[in-house]
């Protein structure tokens, strides 16, 4: 494979999202580099997988380092490594801030700084959050001031660093998604967490690929928060 194969790197590929993700970029002829906590290695020579824990900033230097090593590039970053606790605001605990800020931001911030040294070299590239539509449209039925917190930054970074590198040919965009079915949410809670919507259904994790890859290929388009939420941040 020649060095100008595209390469990917995706947090938090170990299942739902992230993995769904991975084989996203693959049937797009892209190399991926995918690393989550619990990340098995990969049978296919186009995927190296890097286990760690996206909030140890040795992390995310372990994971840029071996991309250059293994793929002689970095074209795109998908921040999708995210956790979620929903608590009433006076119940989060110390450990639930550390455990949210450190893979929501933490993790954000160093490896988004070194995928995007990587990107100037070449002068182009790409990256995405996957943060929560929660951020724009508090629900009340879902107590959730550290997503907000943690994924509204990520939102007002995507912004921030759009501007910043516009002029460089590095975009940035984010997928807000709504509740989407992965294997953190039980098949017995489907129909709840769908009447949540609008559109009256849960989103698939084909939802937000879909979503990630149509900013990929959008050339023109940085600094946007797309919405992949069946409704819910028009309103209720």
């Amino acid at each position: 494979m020649g060095i100008e194969q595209k390469v990917a790197i995706i947090t938090g590929a170990s299942q739902g999202i992230g993995a769904a993700l991975v084989q996203g970029f693959r049937d797009r002829d892209y190399r991926v580099v995918a690393t989550a906590r619990s990340i098995k290695p990969s049978s296919d020579d186009g995927v190296l997988a890097v286990p760690g824990d996206i909030a140890d900033w040795t992390t995310a230097e372990r994971v840029v380092s071996q991309a250059v090593a293994r793929f002689g590039r970095v074209d795109t970053l998908v921040n999708n490594a995210g956790v979620f606790v929903a608590k009433p605001f006076t119940q989060y605990t110390a450990e639930d801030y550390a455990a949210v800020m450190g893979i929501n931001v933490a993790g954000f911030f160093r490896l988004t700084q070194l995928a995007i040294a990587e990107m100037e070299k070449q002068g182009s590239g790409h990256v995405v959050q996957i943060t929560t539509t929660l951020a724009d449209q508090a629900n009340s039925n879902v107590p959730s001031v550290l997503a907000s917190l943690s994924k509204g930054g990520l939102n007002a970074a995507t912004k921030s660093l759009a501007i910043e590198y516009a002029r460089r040919g590095i975009r940035v965009n984010a997928v807000a998604p709504g509740i989407i079915k992965t294997p953190m949410h039980a098949a017995e809670t489907h129909a709840q967490l769908g009447a949540m919507h609008p559109l009256g259904h849960m989103g698939e994790t084909s939802d937000i690929v879909e979503a990630v890859l149509y900013l990929e290929g959008a050339s023109f388009i940085t600094g946007e928060i797309l919405h992949v939420d069946g409704g819910q941040s028009a309103g209720h």
